[in-house]
């Protein structure tokens, strides 16, 4: 998965300049907001469940609805940049894109999206209630309206073969603490012939290294803000955090982990080159894929805290409509099928059920025919989602929304230059406190704008 698995690009988000670039008298639900032609333009991440959507639609939803659905997919970072930029400008080129729990507030508080809490309370067939709560909350603005529909979505979990813990006579915790888990991780170190304790990502960018570091330094009792704006990467929980994260790395993680994120260490747990990994939901699907050679050998268990009840992430890939959209209501007809269960069943009929994009319905989980096909982890998935609180992630308050993340442009840019400061410290080049003296600095100057 290229969600928030992936590494993000930088400064997508740099557009609050073009937050006045709003359009008015956009029809809303059950209104004429649709041009004759009959069409919705959609602009899209190339990720492989929106590449099965894209063939789904014509032979489903334009064949009972009549309307015809023009894809314009792209990777990631492309992705971003075309997004950001036709939303900003307000051109009404795309009807419908593919936003994330990231975006979504910070494009609401612009006025880049159609608000959706009309159609919702018209289409009793949709079921909004049916939506995870986090993932819910996660796409409602400031304003307590709803901008986006999650398409799917995903947390964060602890990954460990069972067979290698077993056979060194160690139990993993029903709920680890990252103490337990480093513990664990020093006694399966080269448990087996080129075998690491664990695999965390070290490669830099805001949605790489600093997705998981993030979480840990929540547990930890750190936040990046407080709710005053102060930077807080130099106090003593986030510098602990930090610490730890750097130090199990580099004493019990991969080899070259300066550079390893989601997809190299995916491919070291498939491999058999980790005994853990604490990572995106999102990977079990591949490491029980049916070519896997692991599959079967994988235990999954909540993500490790220390002072939290929980401490997973979140993260949706969601579908936004643009605000200038002359194609209201038939943009809300595609998004409400592509995020129904009715269009889940239709994956799993036609494709497999391990490839409908769960994480976001209630209803997938209750699933027999969801549950047999994700046995090994759908029940610790659906916690780790619904257990996920993005307004409070830790154990303080803070100005933005955001468990990985903070919920602000800046972001971008200010986590990506911190995850490589935090980065050479993996590698070795430069102390933690080192670290976070620069990135305290770089942070400083973030707050003090929003103190202003």
């Amino acid at each position: 998965m290229r969600s928030q698995s992936r590494q993000r690009s930088r400064a997508v988000l740099a557009l609050t300049a073009a937050s006045g670039l709003l359009l008015s008298g956009c029809a809303g639900a059950g209104g004429s907001g649709d041009s004759e032609d009959g069409t919705v333009n959609v602009l899209m991440v190339n990720n492989p469940q929106m590449v099965e959507l894209q063939k789904l639609t014509a032979k489903h939803f334009t064949k009972d609805t009549g309307v015809k659905v023009n894809f314009t997919v792209l990777p990631e970072n492309e992705v971003r940049d075309k997004i950001s930029q036709d939303f900003a400008n307000q051109s009404g080129q795309y009807d419908l894109a593919t936003i994330s729990n990231y975006e979504t507030p910070i494009y609401a508080k612009n006025g880049w999206l159609h608000e959706l809490d009309p159609y919702l309370s018209e289409d009793e067939e949709y079921d909004e209630e049916d939506i995870l709560n986090p993932m819910r909350l996660s796409l409602t603005g400031e304003d307590g309206k709803v901008y986006a529909q999650p398409f799917y979505g995903e947390s964060s979990f602890l990954m460990y073969r069972k067979d290698v813990l077993e056979k060194n006579g160690l139990t993993m915790p029903d709920q680890p603490t990252w103490t337990e888990v480093a513990e664990i991780a020093e006694k399966t170190d080269t448990a087996e012939k080129g075998m690491k304790g664990i695999c965390l990502r070290g490669l830099p960018g805001w949605g790489e290294l600093t997705a998981p570091l993030t979480s840990v330094v929540n547990t930890f009792g750190g936040t990046w803000f407080d709710k005053d704006w102060n930077a807080q990467l130099t106090s003593k929980e986030f510098t602990r955090a930090t610490r730890f994260y750097v130090d199990l790395v580099r004493d019990h993680g991969e080899a070259g982990a300066a550079q390893s994120g989601y997809a190299e260490c995916l491919n070291n747990m498939t491999q058999g080159k980790t005994a853990m990994w604490y990572d995106a939901t999102a990977g079990a699907g591949s490491l029980e894929a049916d070519n896997s050679p692991v599959k079967g050998k994988i235990g999954y268990v909540p993500a490790p805290v220390e002072k939290t009840d929980s401490s997973g992430w979140l993260y949706t890939w969601a579908w936004g409509m643009q605000k200038a959209s002359k194609n209201t209501d038939n943009a809300w007809k595609f998004m409400s099928w592509a995020s129904s269960k009715q269009y889940e069943e239709l994956v799993g009929e036609e494709i497999g059920w391990s490839n409908v994009p769960a994480g976001k319905r209630a209803s997938t989980y209750e699933n027999p025919d969801y549950q047999k096909a994700a046995s090994a982890f759908h029940e610790v998935t659906y916690k780790a989602i619904s257990e996920a609180d993005p307004r409070n992630p830790g154990v303080q308050e803070r100005p933005a929304p955001g468990i990985q993340f903070v919920g602000i442009p800046e972001f971008t840019d200010l986590g990506t230059k911190v995850s490589q400061e935090i980065s050479a410290a993996i590698a070795g080049r430069q102390s933690v406190e080192a670290a976070l003296k620069k990135s305290q600095s770089l942070a400083e100057k973030v707050g003090k704008e929003y103190q202003k």
